[in-house]
């Protein structure tokens, strides 16, 4: 089938696509002072400004967010009476990890095998290269027949709520008709997908203290409480025989009745090792969809190398619960918070701080803007029926911008598909991927403004 004027001028785009990804990615804008210069977020910011900019967006602006960082904002007007959609998604990213897990610079995208690899690439500057292509392809074929606007944030990943508390003080800044949340992923490439459900998130830092300074554990050990051995005890009480998640007071039965995810898809997915078990009870999606979950996201403690004879007198931990829709954020920290006070040993001293904080989401998918981004991405990716999930992760905006917006319709596509690999090391986004989705949300704007006229 020969392809469409649309598609075809979306397909021309790709090698523009490809560099300014490139130079999107070479930002190292990591939302964290203590890791890399503030300076980057700010060219990176910068850049997507002058984007906007050139694309003839008006009212660009760099909005200074509570938590310190940027968002950029601007403003397409459309047509007489049409309606307005806001298009969402971040220019922060994740820390590398280990640079020397990567096959290939993570700052610099490289292409092999198909994909494009690079920190951010899929999750989420891609996110804004795909917002980007779709009204440039609408442009050249008769123009963006929606007003459009663009919110890049700068702190999505970090979860400190910078952009919420900015919009909640600003109502009228973000009030659209329809969203559309840039920030997720097919379930499988090939396979047009929107997110239905997103889990909710809260980060706690946890430090046990029960020594005045380090002792030589030959001479102290076996009777000194070690507080490194206290944290690990502590959380180990987080967890069933089975690896589920436990925090007291906080139900973890909850089914997922929509589309299921194998266990050997899973596996492969996830990159399990031959021969160990997943952990948990249920579906593989009552886990990971419709069940709380906490991680332990980092130790302080002694390296191996270099490590002494020591009872640790302190150690922390940064950890993370992540919750589905139907439960509080903010009562979910306080159940956090009273199961590790309630289980620390030994009577050790013991500190929470709580560092991050968003809430779940679930979406309308019965709603007149589902139906047209069914029939865009059916296009899109050749009569390929759009399948509905959930997600495991937080996009913490999603829930203040239903709560400010109410008659606003929200949907979830993105770039994230299993083989992007996001925050692991050597990320990465399908070209493939990206181009079919540009085209579906060009195709969605026409069908939704046309559905409303």
């Amino acid at each position: 089938m020969p392809q469409s004027p649309l598609a075809a001028t979306v397909a021309s785009l790709m090698p523009r696509a490809r560099e300014e990804l490139a130079e999107l990615v070479a930002f190292q804008s990591v939302a964290d002072p203590d890791l890399f210069p503030r300076s980057e977020c700010e060219a990176a910011a910068g850049w997507v400004a002058d984007a906007l900019r050139a694309e003839g967006f008006a009212d660009v602006a760099l909005l200074d967010t509570p938590d310190g960082t940027q968002s950029v904002y601007g403003h397409l007007p459309g047509p007489q009476g049409a309606p307005t959609v806001l298009l969402y998604a971040h220019y922060d990213v994740q820390p590398p990890l280990d640079p020397d897990g990567w096959d290939t610079p993570p700052f610099e995208l490289t292409e092999r095998d198909g994909r494009w690899y690079g920190r951010g690439t899929a999750d989420c500057k891609g996110g804004l290269i795909m917002h980007l292509m779709a009204l440039r392809a609408l442009k050249e074929n008769g123009g963006v027949p929606v007003g459009v606007k663009v919110i890049a944030e700068g702190s999505e990943e970090q979860g400190t709520g910078g952009l919420q508390r900015y919009a909640e003080t600003h109502p009228e800044l973000l009030s659209a008709d329809t969203i559309v949340i840039g920030d997720t992923g097919n379930f499988r490439v090939g396979l047009p997908t929107v997110t239905a459900t997103l889990r909710g998130m809260t980060m706690v830092r946890v430090q046990v203290d029960t020594l005045a300074g380090n002792l030589h554990s030959g001479q102290f050990g076996g009777a000194a409480p070690d507080a490194l051995a206290a944290l690990i005890r502590l959380l180990d009480s987080l967890r069933a025989e089975d690896g589920s998640t436990v925090v007291d007071g906080l139900g973890s039965s909850a089914s997922w009745d929509g589309l299921q995810y194998s266990e050997e898809d899973f596996r492969k997915d996830a990159r399990v090792l031959d021969g160990v078990g997943l952990i948990g009870s249920g579906t593989v999606a009552d886990r990971i969809w419709a069940r709380p979950a906490v991680t332990v996201l980092g130790i302080d403690c002694p390296p191996v190398a270099g490590a002494t004879p020591s009872v640790q007198a302190s150690a922390r931990a940064l950890v993370s619960l992540r919750i589905p829709p139907g439960t509080d954020a903010a009562k979910a920290t306080e159940l956090l918070a009273a199961h590790l006070e309630a289980n620390v040993p030994w009577g050790a001293r013991m500190t929470v701080e709580r560092t991050g904080q968003g809430e779940p989401f679930a979406a309308d998918t019965s709603s007149p803007a589902y139906a047209a981004m069914a029939d865009a991405l059916r296009e899109a990716y050749d009569r390929v029926e759009m399948a509905t999930a959930g997600q495991g992760g937080s996009i913490p905006l999603c829930n203040t911008l239903a709560s400010l917006y109410p008659e606003a319709e929200i949907l979830l596509i993105g770039l994230s598909e299993p083989e992007a690999q996001i925050h692991a090391v050597n990320e990465s986004v399908s070209p493939r991927e990206l181009e079919s989705l540009a085209l579906a949300e060009a195709l969605f704007l026409g069908r939704y403004a046309a559905s409303r006229g």
